[in-house]
């Protein structure tokens, strides 16, 4: 290869710095591969306001959208706004919206891609494996990526009611959905590159696409931002207490109220060297407040409610031990920022956060039942609390494990993907 940047054409649907989640994790991969190569974003134009606020971003194509949608688009967040989503549902009303998206990149763009202004199609968000790109169609010359897509994890076995409360029921529209969607299955055919976001999506994808090894490749989705990355711990805190940590939504299937059964059943003697803050917000706040002050884990537990990055960094940093038990996490981007600021985790093994955490970092339980889930969870935050020497070891590991995700070495994993990927076309080429 010369020393000129590879021209790369980025369609991030969802790519927004000033928003949480999927739109956040779309920016921070565009903002580092934008870095090392020519990028080429095409995004959506509600995430204009806040990209424009950094000029450098000469290469942006907005696609706009009409009328109807925009109001629909806003029918549709009225709809889901008030208690808990039906995310199932919310997926295939929000499905419109996103088809237009799509037809729209591909009037734009089939012609430059068929000239081959672009070396590599890089198709980033969505990332629930459920969408199609039409771009996939004029690839033939130019090698397509699409990913990393993470998703479609069951609920474990023994957490069926938790799965009612969130709406599992609704699932069978995924299977529905990929029969039905026009260039869905072609997407997942015709990419040169799968990324995967964990394991369980890179089997399921394998079997329903019968996709070979090299077309697919396991790579996790979120990543750790420079603020995140070489934290020192806050030296003045209250030493003869451990802080306990969780941080997310509180809905039911991340589990904040195992935490506090867990806590509530240690012993007395190991309660009052510990306190727990619980980190964020949702329509479980007042049943999970209730069942602290039922426990008399008042003085115990307190909830911080929903605070900004900045803010959650600091809880972080005055924490020792992170407490995640959810049982059905896609990526899972606070163990890794708990990790990076040096928490031993203590999680469910469902889904990705299974796969940051290893026996040197920490612990992970396996999701047989709830009273299972809890009992360990009260054995390791035992073990964690009594072996200062452990915990000390798994905050350091942790640590190190954390720089594998700086967004900056993903960044870096993903160019060099892009460099076999044009390597393995030409030699395909120069063969036919």
């Amino acid at each position: 290869m010369s020393d000129r940047k590879l021209k790369v054409l980025l369609i991030v649907e969802q790519c927004n710095p000033d928003w949480a989640s999927v739109p956040l994790v779309g920016y921070n991969f565009f903002q580092q591969i934008n870095n090392l190569v020519d990028a080429t974003l095409v995004t959506h134009i509600r995430n204009k306001p806040a990209i424009e606020k950094h000029p450098e971003y000469e290469k942006t194509v907005y696609i706009e959208e009409t009328n109807l949608t925009e109001k629909y688009y806003r029918i549709v967040e009225k709809l889901t706004a008030t208690g808990r989503i039906n995310w199932p549902i919310y997926h295939v009303l929000n499905y419109p919206i996103y088809e237009q998206f799509n037809q729209q990149v591909y009037q734009k763009f089939k012609g430059k891609i068929l000239n081959g202004d672009y070396d590599i199609v890089h198709a980033i968000t969505p990332m629930m494996p459920r969408y199609p790109f039409k771009v996939v169609s004029v690839c033939q010359q130019t090698p397509f990526i699409l990913g990393p897509v993470n998703g479609g994890i069951p609920f474990p076995p023994g957490f069926q009611e938790t799965a009612k409360q969130e709406f599992a029921q609704f699932n069978f529209l995924r299977a529905v959905g990929r029969t039905l969607i026009p260039g869905y299955v072609d997407t997942y055919k015709k990419a040169d590159k799968i990324l995967a976001g964990s394991t369980y999506t890179l089997n399921m994808l394998k079997n329903l696409f019968a996709i070979p090894d090299q077309r697919i490749d396991l790579f996790y989705e979120n990543g750790i931002s420079e603020e995140f990355s070489n934290q020192t711990k806050i030296l003045n805190k209250d030493v003869s207490k451990i802080d306990l940590l969780f941080v997310g939504r509180l809905v039911p299937y991340k589990c904040a109220d195992i935490v506090i059964e867990s806590i509530g059943k240690l012993d007395l003697a190991i309660q009052s060297k510990i306190s727990l803050t619980i980190v964020g917000d949702g329509p479980e706040r007042n049943n999970l407040e209730n069942r602290v002050n039922e426990l008399n884990l008042g003085e115990i537990v307190s909830f911080a409610g929903w605070v900004n990055q900045q803010e959650t960094l600091e809880y972080y940093r005055k924490a020792d031990i992170f407490c995640f038990p959810s049982i059905r996490e896609f990526g899972g981007a606070v163990v890794m920022e708990a990790m990076a600021c040096g928490l031993p985790c203590i999680v469910a093994n469902n889904g990705g956060i299974g796969e940051y955490v290893n026996e040197e970092t920490g612990f992970k339980i396996e999701p047989i039942s709830r009273e299972y889930l809890t009992q360990e969870l009260t054995s390791k935050i035992k073990l964690l609390v009594e072996d200062d020497r452990l915990r000390e070891s798994m905050s350091a590991k942790a640590i190190e494990k954390a720089r594998e995700f700086a967004w900056e070495n993903k960044a870096i994993k993903i160019v060099d993907i892009y460099e076999k990927m044009l390597g393995e076309k030409g030699v395909r080429a120069s063969a036919q």
